[in-house]
């Protein structure tokens, strides 16, 4: 019939060097640097994001007759649920508990990265939705053996789409700055109720009384010594935090400033001209994502300092929308960072595990809308009755 859709093949690919860059890209779009070729490429090269780490690339591809790519997905065959930050430990458990096995488990993610944006990456030209290529993620996903498709952080549109087509929809929740075109960072402050414009104004005053200098470093002015300097600071974070071994590899960094010049943006402390501090971020068209930070000193409100503060600065004066911070942290609030909601849907193959994850997550989702509206209440912004 003259309606009918044309005839698609999906290819899965083990390494990302197998897509051309401008074909992938042409996909991705420009505005979120984390499903960029050369962001995937680099945790690949850089020995992170591989099979031996339990992350082995299956590409997703889905052309046309003619060889035109029209759709992609960063994938990965997953042998456990690390590194990922949408946690289904307990969906695990359940289906190894009934006698089956959840891994390998197909993801669609960015690894180590819980920074939302698209993940069914479509060509302006496609001509078709998301659950296109979500149904043939499905086919590859029976395919390969696999027990289920995870498509994480994905936009709300993907998440809409993937639910109409029967996927199981998840909600979470992260913490963004706006900026609705502050002039600077007391125009910022004065949106803030008193006594918390003065909490700001003293942790600031207070890392400045620190004897640290603070710099802010993009592109080509990040050196081999700061990205040593920082692995160090992501060692000493990771260690501490969770006790194992580092996700991101020392070669990780220094590849991810050849790839991405200047959408890398390195907010750093020194003392006597050594770096003792860090915050990584990546620059978009309409945000700034925050990724790792680290530090080897214990200085009072450092970490907000470089990892917020500084961030919100550069926005304000670049003129960005908004600041993401990354996951967790409800002490981001008073600082500026309100609640937003993040999407996951998730397909998976045996059916009583269906179920039951379906069960949970129509309970989930609304305990999680109403804990968001309920953050959203300690807001730090003035109201309109309040006083300067």
């Amino acid at each position: 019939m003259p309606n009918d859709p044309p005839p698609l093949t999906l290819t899965l690919h083990r390494a990302i060097a197998e897509i051309p860059a401008r074909d992938w890209d042409a996909c991705a779009g420009g505005d979120n640097p984390f499903v960029s070729h050369a962001f995937l490429l680099a945790l690949e090269e850089s020995g992170s994001a591989v099979a031996e780490r339990g992350w082995l690339p299956q590409h997703a591809a889905l052309r046309d007759g003619a060889g035109r790519l029209l759709a992609c997905a960063p994938a990965y065959a997953k042998s456990h649920s690390q590194g990922e930050y949408v946690f289904d430990h307990g969906w695990a458990d359940a289906l190894e508990r009934a006698g089956g096995d959840y891994y390998p488990k197909l993801q669609v993610a960015v690894p180590f990265s819980p920074v939302p944006g698209p993940r069914l990456l479509l060509h302006p030209e496609a001509g078709f939705g998301p659950e296109v290529l979500g149904g043939a993620l499905v086919q590859a996903c029976k395919g390969i053996g696999a027990s289920s498709v995870h498509a994480t952080f994905c936009t709300e549109a993907e998440w809409r789409a993937l639910g109409d087509a029967g996927w199981l929809q998840r909600l979470g929740t992260q913490f963004h700055w706006a900026n609705p075109g502050y002039r600077d960072f007391d125009d910022f402050l004065g949106a803030l109720a008193s006594r918390k414009r003065k909490a700001l104004k003293r942790e600031r005053r207070d890392v400045q009384a620190a004897g640290l200098t603070l710099r802010t470093l993009r592109g080509a002015e990040i050196t081999p010594r700061h990205w040593q300097a920082f692995h160090r600071f992501y060692r000493a974070t990771t260690d501490k935090k969770w006790g194992r071994s580092a996700y991101l590899t020392r070669d990780f960094w220094p590849l991810l400033g050849e790839k991405l010049d200047d959408r890398v943006l390195l907010m750093v402390a020194e003392r006597d001209g050594e770096p003792v501090a860090g915050a990584l971020n990546l620059i978009g068209r309409e945000a700034i994502y925050g990724r790792n930070w680290g530090a080897i000193v214990d200085v009072p409100f450092l970490h907000f300092e470089l990892c917020y503060y500084m961030a919100m600065d550069f926005a304000i004066a670049h003129g960005i929308a908004r600041v993401e911070a990354g996951a967790q942290g409800e002490h981001k609030i008073q600082r500026g960072y309100l609640p937003v909601p993040t999407y996951s849907a998730h397909w998976i193959a045996h059916p009583g595990l269906s179920r039951a994850v379906d069960e949970f997550l129509s309970r989930e989702r609304p305990a999680m809308e109403r804990e968001m509206a309920a953050l959203a209440t300690l807001s730090p912004f003035r109201q309109a009755d309040d006083g300067a």
